[in-house]
């Protein structure tokens, strides 16, 4: 009750979610971000997302209206600890709108957004690989065992939920930013194993694959993309790709794969 009385009210457009991972302290969480009306980021945690009411759950390029307070444990200024029932969705924002808005979150590195104090960063890649890794049996017994473990528990308290299924595959980024600057990124955007996912159910498991590859090397590099990407909150300097976004260089009305 204390948390809600001392809370704050702000707006964002949704740009990432990461995948759902465990918490000790808030079970299945995922990690948002996005801009508010300002044109600042904003980084929404944690959001139990898979236990939201169906008419608060938001997908990208949405402006959703929370509550939050300022996190004692996360010293980076875009931080807010959201509460979960204060999330109303408010609408999409016009694919005409969205290159201009987010036009001056570009950034040429990572060490650019380092220098001006920024957590949270939108570049644009020059050229890009994606690869991907099967994991081991084990692994998925594992990563299963544990989700279920966290339904079970949600259960408990009255908010039945089905373990999440864990994708089959890690997927992995080479790219280069437009000065030529070369990275290698674990990929932890969910919508890009949710894609697979659903890619799988018509392609089969490596037509989804190589679906995505097309997607990605070809299709998104030409019209415009950006990788958002995040610093780890133990590790400030370590940048985790947490978003692949569809974001044209121009206005247009072209469609997007999700």
């Amino acid at each position: 009750m204390s948390e809600r009385l001392h809370s704050s009210s702000d707006q964002a457009l949704i740009l990432v979610k990461a995948l759902p991972h465990r918490s000790s302290n808030y079970f299945e969480t995922v990690c948002c971000a996005g801009i508010g009306r300002d044109q600042k980021w904003r980084r929404q945690y944690p959001v139990p997302f898979r236990v939201l009411d169906p008419v608060q759950k938001f997908n990208r390029w949405t402006w959703i209206e929370y509550k939050f307070t300022v996190p004692t444990n996360d010293k980076r200024k875009e931080s807010q600890k959201v509460v979960p029932e204060s999330i109303k969705i408010l609408g999409p924002m016009k694919r005409s709108e969205r290159a201009r808005f987010l036009s001056p979150l570009i950034r040429e590195s990572t060490q650019d957004a380092q220098d001006r104090g920024e957590s949270l960063t939108l570049i644009r890649p020059r050229e890009i690989i994606l690869s991907w890794r099967k994991k081991e049996q084990s692994e998925l017994i594992d990563e299963e065992r544990k989700h279920a473990d966290l339904a079970n528990q949600l259960s408990m308290l009255d908010q039945p939920v089905g373990p999440l299924k864990p994708c089959p595959y890690e997927f992995h980024f080479r790219w280069k930013t437009q000065s030529g600057t070369q990275h290698r990124h674990v990929c932890d955007d969910w919508e890009t194993s949710t894609a697979f996912f659903r890619r799988r159910q018509t392609l089969g498991e490596m037509g989804a694959l190589s679906s995505l590859k097309e997607t990605y090397e070809q299709q998104y590099l030409e019209r415009g993309m950006a990788f958002a990407l995040g610093t780890h909150k133990r590790r400030p300097k370590q940048w985790l790709l947490v978003g692949v976004v569809r974001l044209d260089s121009h206005d247009t009305n072209q469609s997007e794969m999700f």
